[in-house]
């Protein structure tokens, strides 16, 4: 058998130290070239080279290296690359790529274009974000760039296969390969890099300097340790990359200065509060680094993580659970928790990653939040007007509540503010709050189409409206009473049927008067919230997944712990009511303004009907799982007045549609809703969530009553809603298992 031809037939590698030796010795262990060649000022380095197996041949000198070669990489101390470009210039080959592994880009660029004239399409700067301490040829590793991330900084102009090429090397190496624009790369490195290499240089030499210093190192724990690990590194490669990227060094270490100094004044003043908020911020943000950072291509653009579901047939569905808190209550406990006086305290908190985009927000407009911990959550409010300006764009993930409300609670600080999300919300529509937020003299900019992000301008007086609702939706009434706390005047709002009506309970709880009549709620300007507790119930959207399951699945009967039984919200029970389910209303009370029961469910004969369309506002989030029960029922179920679905997370009516009809199940799609005949087999095949979180686990309910194995992919985003799901789905009796989750 004839092998397949390398990608490369001869790299020359210029500099053998631990990053030029480690790349060499990859290639040559993988297979991606014909011949590996090293150059290296320091013969000894060289020749041991050689002898270890990192390169097949030393060359002599730069020049006799290059000669040939259709890669040339360049491994040499930053401040020493134009002296080598020099000596490559008159032997590099015409069609030879030439890049770098430099940490600092834009002198790599310079050095080029003073050498060469101008950037041709074939340099392609690099940084592979891998090292160590140690140095030289021994330190020389082919494992060292596995599962680490390599930048290119490739040229507008750039020659696309050249670039596939290089890619493919890097990635044949074990890299994960991103691309970014040179100036960028060299501000993220500065903050990323750079200063924790300089603070690291500084503080052991500091240290080095008291006159305890011995004991100073000899009591210093593993952090001490791990943090100077660093300061270990290489001088000299150090010294020149700090020069090199100076301006963007500069700009970091003066934004750290001057956070470091507010940390020395808030100790010498004995300032708790502000250092309990870095603090509690810090932590936070690193435990959610790869989330805050999404926006970035540096961490998770290119590597979102796959998840599937895969769902055996049958099972019972049995036990005694509760399911995750409210998602919609959790958002709004901590937005409302922080613009409070006081503290406020939030049992039951959602965990999941769109309730954690909003605390992280706050957190980043100087709220100290602590936790969450098991659900607890403890919030030191800073006043109506006591936020600070985020430092970048707030992220908040897949959440289009969390953006809408966020639209009217911002529209009138003093402060600019850009509130982005992942590639799902950032499809979504939101003129339908910019709009009347304009008309109370809110400044506004969204993308095309009305959609993500949206740039609010600060410092805007916003004057009471009266808004009639088009379309009946819980988001924009929140968005528009939490704006209204800052208007002139009164803000009232009118909704053409029931929407969820948790922003007016809370907003009561803290104190803050809402005047209902009717369909309208209204709310006056410059008042003040009050801090609360709050104990927030269980999703009645979560446990609608494990109603339905219990309902369809012979042989179940299930209890359901503190489920949320807001009378805008229980669509979903009275619409299974009416198709004849078994569901028993247990130990009804209030906690906190909302009503709460538990609830035992056993399976029942479902029969198809007419959904009521004033149960529709009512039960809007849980028709995925609804469109399962009506597979499963006798006879036919007609929804209509929901074109609403059409607009979540993704056309909820046609990808429950299409997932169906993977599994053989026909159905009829209407304009403002959908047709589906029960009875019909449930087979086996593959489902698309296309990222929705309600659509993945609605299927994994189908599997109950299905005849065949079920995948559903792109589930990741259940992470969203409902923390723990597969676990929760496994104990009750679904048969699911869930591959390449976390």
């Amino acid at each position: 058998m004839v092998s397949s031809e390398p990608l490369f037939k001869r790299v020359a590698v210029i500099g053998l130290g631990l990053i030029g030796g480690s790349l060499a010795c990859a290639i040559r262990r993988n297979g991606l070239a014909g011949t590996v060649v090293g150059a290296d000022q320091r013969i000894e380095e060289l020749q041991l080279g050689k002898e270890l197996g990192v390169i097949d041949q030393a060359a002599s000198n730069v020049s006799e290296a290059v000669q040939g070669a259709d890669l040339v990489v360049l491994a040499v101390p930053v401040r020493a690359t134009r002296a080598v470009l020099e000596q490559i210039r008159p032997v590099l080959e015409p069609d030879a790529i030439l890049t770098d592994v430099g940490s600092t880009k834009s002198s790599f660029v310079t050095d080029v274009e003073a050498v060469f004239g101008s950037l041709s399409p074939r340099v392609i700067p690099g940084h592979p974000i891998a090292g160590s301490e140690k140095s030289g040829i021994r330190a020389a590793n082919p494992e060292l760039f596995a599962n680490h991330k390599v930048i290119l900084t490739p040229p507008d102009n750039v020659s696309q296969p050249h670039l596939a090429r290089l890619k493919e090397l890097w990635e044949g190496c074990g890299a994960t390969v991103l691309t970014m624009s040179v100036a960028y790369h060299d501000e993220v490195l500065a903050a990323t890099s750079h200063l924790p290499h300089l603070i690291a240089f500084s503080l052991v030499d500091t240290l080095a300097g008291e006159d305890e210093n011995m004991d100073i190192f000899r009591y210093a724990a593993g952090g001490f340790r791990d943090f100077t690990r660093i300061a270990a590194s290489d001088p000299v490669m150090w010294h020149d990359i700090f020069l090199s990227n100076r301006d963007a060094v500069l700009r970091v270490i003066d934004h750290f200065t001057h956070d470091l100094e507010q940390l020395r004044t808030a100790i010498a003043n004995q300032d708790s509060a502000t250092l309990l908020r870095v603090f509690s911020r810090a932590k936070a943000a690193r435990e959610h680094f790869s989330k805050m950072l999404s926006g970035q291509a540096y961490v998770t653009n290119n590597s979102e993580k796959q998840v599937t579901f895969r769902l055996q047939p049958g099972g019972a569905i049995t036990g005694d659970i509760r399911a995750p808190g409210d998602k919609s209550m959790s958002h709004r406990s901590i937005m409302l928790g922080a613009l409070a006086e006081g503290i406020t305290e939030v049992k039951g908190f959602l965990e999941g990653e769109d309730s954690l985009a909003t605390l992280q927000a706050f957190r980043d407009m100087g709220v100290t939040i602590e936790g969450p911990e098991d659900g607890f959550v403890r919030i030191h409010g800073v006043g109506m007007h006591g936020l600070q300006a985020p430092r970048g764009p707030l992220y908040l993930g897949n959440s289009g509540t969390a953006m809408r409300l966020f639209a009217g609670l911002l529209a009138a600080q003093p402060f600019d503010s850009e509130l982005t999300g992942d590639a799902s919300l950032s499809g979504r529509p939101m003129g339908r709050v910019a709009e009347p937020l304009r008309a109370m003299g809110a400044v506004i900019d969204t993308a095309e189409g009305g959609r993500p992000p949206l740039k609010i301008r600060g410092g805007q007086k916003l004057s009471g409206i009266h808004y009639e609702m088009p379309v009946a939706s819980a988001q924009v009434k929140s968005c528009l009473l939490l704006a209204g706390l800052y208007a002139e005047g009164s803000t009232s709002v009118t909704e053409p049927a029931p929407t969820r009506d948790h922003t007016e309970r809370m907003l009561a709880g803290f104190g803050y008067h809402v005047h209902r009549d009717g369909a309208t709620a209204s709310v006056s300007g410059g008042g003040k919230l009050t801090a609360t507790n709050i104990d927030v119930p269980a999703d009645i959207s979560s446990s609608a997944f494990f109603l339905v399951a219990a309902s369809i699945a012979p042989g179940s009967d299930l209890i359901l712990r503190h489920v949320g039984m807001n009378p805008t919200r229980v669509g979903v029970i009275n619409i299974l009511n009416q198709m004849g389910a078994s569901i028993e209303v247990l130990d009804e009370r209030e906690i906190g303004g909302e009503p709460v029961a538990d609830l035992r469910v056993r399976s029942a004969e479902l029969q198809g009907i007419d959904i009521p369309e004033d149960q529709v506002p009512l039960a809007i989030d849980e028709f995925p799982v609804l469109f399962i029960a009506a597979a499963c029922a006798n006879g036919r179920t007609v929804l209509r007045g929901a074109e609403e679905l059409r607009v979540k997370e993704s056309d909820r009516i046609q990808v429950m549609a299409d997932g169906l009809a993977a599994l053989g199940v026909e159905t009829t799609v209407t304009p403002d809703g959908i047709i589906i005949d029960g009875g019909q087999t449930i087979g086996g095949g593959t489902v698309n969530s296309h990222g929705d979180h309600r659509i993945a686990m609605s299927f994994a309910v189908a599997s109950l009553r299905a005849v065949g194995e079920i995948t559903v992919t792109d589930c990741a985003n259940v992470a969203t809603s409902f923390p723990g799901f597969v676990e929760l789905a496994q104990g009750t009796g679904i048969n699911i298992s869930a591959e390449g989750a976390e």
